[in-house]
């Protein structure tokens, strides 16, 4: 990060309030392509799309030393079927139904990637129809089951992740997958796990994205204040069922070819076509741009929680913390594991800003390694944001009842250490 994006950053985020992005409305639907790799910096896509929360694409120059683009395709552009089998073919992994509808989304079993490859290759000779209906690969975990493989580095414009920052340090999960699906085979609408960013690159095949710009989903709600399943669907124009429908622009689309990147901004909401057999590596990612905007989010879905449950308000013993378990059931995460969150990443900020690391042991952690590439103004700016969301979580009436000061380190003093590490780093 230059001087000049983070200048920019501090203009834009003075305050918390400033964090929650509006309705956005790009000029005639455009959406940015990014052809030259050399001539575009981490601090451009920092202040002209990570702020302002706006879409882009990235050409194919951007992963033309990927691995998985020479490895996973052949010549012709189509999925490398034989060297999938030879060096995964063992693995289990997760494979949707697309042609199946359950609780607005589709049904999930895990196979044997051999067994999906088997079903992909008959899937295609029978002119994309099968009795087991149209299987997507979905959420494979790939990089955490084989990190040796040689698949593909992550752009330096994602590498501010804390989300994956945050779950490599405990050693739980990861937000990195792998998809891979047939022509015909599709995602349906949704925004992005927690709200986050996330990023989509295409190994081989084409896609279709439907973008909706932060509060455009309200007018796609039905009377019942439900989400379509699919956004394209003729019952949308039903103004008994959907009654704001009219009032909702078109979405923004999106042509994805081979080697592309799409960078979907944070709440944006999205519907996603494989156009042809299409295989993609996707990463969901929070930072300091948007970390605000997840906060909001697990702030709304504990209201939802409270309110199914608010009938044992009176009755049930510790309901606020059993509201909390519900919440990390449904959310994956809850206020105390935010709270842990934000901790574990301002920690690595302040080691970023006590320690001049050389190269040898920035390489032993491949995140520190990363934000020291980006700078110490990019940790400053990360420790300025997290006081800004930890400040108004320790002010959260619901976090309050759940002890903060019991927490390690309470979050009093958590804010104070950043607070003078700022101050230190400014001087």
């Amino acid at each position: 990060m230059d001087r000049a994006a983070f200048a920019c950053s501090t203009a834009f985020f003075h305050d918390y309030s400033s964090a929650s992005h509006g309705a956005i409305c790009l000029p005639q639907g455009h959406v940015d392509y990014i052809e030259k790799v050399e001539s575009f910096s981490y601090s451009d896509f920092f202040r002209d799309y990570l702020i302002p929360n706006h879409p882009c694409v990235f050409s194919a120059k951007f992963t033309e030393g990927w691995g998985s683009r020479r490895n996973w395709v052949t010549r012709d552009g189509k999925p490398n079927f034989d060297y999938l089998l030879q060096h995964f073919g063992k693995a289990v992994v997760p494979v949707a139904n697309c042609d199946v509808k359950e609780y607005n989304s589709n049904p999930k079993e895990q196979i044997p990637l051999k067994e999906y490859i088997s079903y992909w290759k008959e899937y295609i000779k029978k002119n994309y129809h099968s009795p087991r209906g149209c299987l997507y690969l979905k959420d494979w975990h790939l990089y955490r089951a084989f990190p040796e493989q040689d698949v593909y580095t992550t752009p330096i414009y994602f590498t501010s992740d804390w989300l994956n920052e945050y779950w490599d340090a405990i050693g739980l999960d990861d937000y990195r997958f792998v998809y891979m699906g047939p022509k015909g085979s599709w995602t349906p609408f949704h925004a992005d796990v927690f709200r986050s960013y996330s990023w989509s690159a295409n190994i081989c095949g084409k896609k279709k994205w439907l973008l909706y710009p932060p509060r455009q989903e309200y007018h796609l709600r039905d009377r019942h204040g439900n989400l379509p399943f699919d956004v394209t669907a003729p019952g949308l124009q039903d103004s008994s069922i959907y009654p704001r429908y009219a009032q909702s622009c078109p979405p923004i689309e999106i042509i994805q070819e081979a080697g592309e990147i799409v960078f979907i901004p944070s709440g944006w909401h999205h519907q996603v076509y494989n156009l042809e057999d299409t295989i993609s590596i996707n990463h969901n990612w929070v930072n300091g741009c948007n970390v605000a905007i997840m906060w909001s989010f697990l702030q709304d879905e504990l209201a939802a929680v409270q309110r199914e449950i608010s009938e044992w308000k009176d009755t049930m013993e510790d309901w606020h913390l059993q509201c909390q378990v519900i919440m990390k059931s449904c959310t994956g995460i809850n206020y105390k594991e935010f709270y842990n969150f934000l901790k574990v990443i301002a920690e690595n900020r302040i080691s970023v800003l006590n320690h001049v690391l050389d190269e040898e042991a920035s390489a032993k952690n491949t995140h520190r390694a990363a934000t020291s590439a980006l700078g110490m103004l990019h940790a400053v700016f990360d420790l300025k944001r997290t006081v800004q969301v930890l400040t108004s979580l320790n002010a959260n009436e619901d976090f309050k009842k759940l002890n903060p000061k019991s927490l390690s380190p309470p979050p009093e003093a958590l804010l104070h250490h950043l607070k003078a590490a700022i101050d230190t780093a400014l001087l």
